[in-house]
């Protein structure tokens, strides 16, 4: 049994699945040589019996029919791996609602296919319907998929997909499953699921075509901790290198911080890492063994000393916020698509602010109007 050939994926990672018995087990390294190595080594271990693959599920999940996307949302094939928070979901179902309408797109993601491919670069050797460039430097291109046998192509090949991923939006997809639950309670007998709010509105990338970009932290509060404490601190958790110039992580298991106006590459140590999906992630790793053990945030969320800050603004931003309301910033390397994945499919949910998408979907391009025909 050989191991599959590594892939590049596009957060720059090396990537391999394996598949022992009816398990599906995921290898992403910063190198290809590592990645293959690390695949090999996991395979060895199943041979030899040290690795107890899952049973073999008897029933699969029903494939997703995305004109039934509140059923699928709510059987689990369109996956979620961020918890969502109540105040916000009432802002959103009061907007649907309002204007019987959904603006704003779900991001949604799938593994690649190789037809849904063949077919949307057909589509797209057309001209484009809407061809602009947006306030923020972004290129929007819709182009148009109306030959039959095309969108045949593309049901029968999403059919076979079992699996569906939230990327972004979870609070408009919430929003929307409950906007439709609550339109089939008033509609009683003559609710179907034929109906406009049935669906919601969405737009779906491959997997290989996403960009997710870091998603980094900078601290308010220090705790009782000062600033020499606080590196020493760190030190003694993890392998600190002083760097000459701003750090943007290289590779998984590595961070930067910016302290009182220097910067430090930050290397995880052997032993806090995890094959668990959530546990292995950086920012669990940060979470659970810096922002938890030592400052005492228990709930990003919530806390108001920490602050997040998206990867497309650059460590500039990082020095900046610490040179004004803060006192420490941490940079991120980016979490990789199938870690997204891995998370969705065990049923877990990542800590808050894990991913950053670029670019982000336009709001208003397309409106899905549950006004019934």
């Amino acid at each position: 049994m050989k191991v599959p050939k590594a892939k590049k994926v596009s957060s720059g990672n090396w990537f391999i699945r394996l598949r022992l018995g009816g398990e599906n087990v995921n290898v992403t390294a910063p190198t290809e040589k590592q990645c293959t190595r690390e695949a090999a080594a996991i395979k060895a271990e199943y041979l030899a019996g040290k690795r107890a693959p899952k049973p073999e599920q008897p029933d699969k999940p029903p494939a997703p029919t995305l004109t039934k996307a509140i059923d699928d949302y709510m059987n689990n094939v369109i996956k979620k791996h961020e918890n969502t928070r109540a105040e916000k979901e009432q802002d959103r179902i009061r907007h649907v609602d309002t204007c019987d309408a959904q603006t704003g797109p779900i991001f949604l993601a799938y593994r690649k296919n190789d037809v849904i491919d063949r077919e949307t670069k057909k589509a797209m050797e057309r001209k484009a319907v809407y061809d602009f460039v947006s306030d923020d430097g972004i290129r929007h291109e819709v182009f148009l998929i109306d030959d039959p046998e095309s969108i045949k192509a593309i049901e029968e090949a999403f059919s076979k997909i079992q699996s569906i991923y939230i990327a972004d939006g979870h609070h408009r997809c919430a929003s929307a499953v409950k906007v439709s639950l609550k339109r089939r309670e008033q509609l009683g007998d003559k609710a179907s699921r034929d109906l406009p709010h049935e669906s919601f509105l969405s737009v779906l990338f491959p997997d290989e075509e996403l960009m997710i970009m870091d998603y980094n932290r900078v601290l308010k509060s220090l705790n009782d901790y000062s600033k020499e404490a606080f590196l020493q601190a760190i030190t003694e958790k993890f392998q600190v290198n002083p760097s000459a110039v701003p750090v943007k992580p290289s590779c998984k298991g590595e961070m930067g911080m910016y302290l009182d106006g220097k910067w430090y590459v930050v290397t995880i140590p052997e032993a806090m890492k995890s094959m668990d999906p959530v546990e292995g992630l950086d920012v669990s790793i940060l979470q659970k063994e810096v922002l938890d053990k030592m400052l005492g945030i228990k709930d990003p969320k919530t806390d108001a000393r920490i602050d997040f800050v998206g990867g497309i603004r650059g460590l500039k931003e990082l020095e900046r916020r610490c040179e004004t309301d803060s006192l420490c910033a941490f940079s991120m390397y980016p979490t990789d698509i199938h870690e997204l994945f891995d998370v969705a499919d065990a049923g877990l949910l990542m800590p808050p602010k894990s991913t950053w998408f670029e670019p982000k979907l336009r709001s208003g391009l397309f409106i899905h109007s549950l006004k019934e025909n």
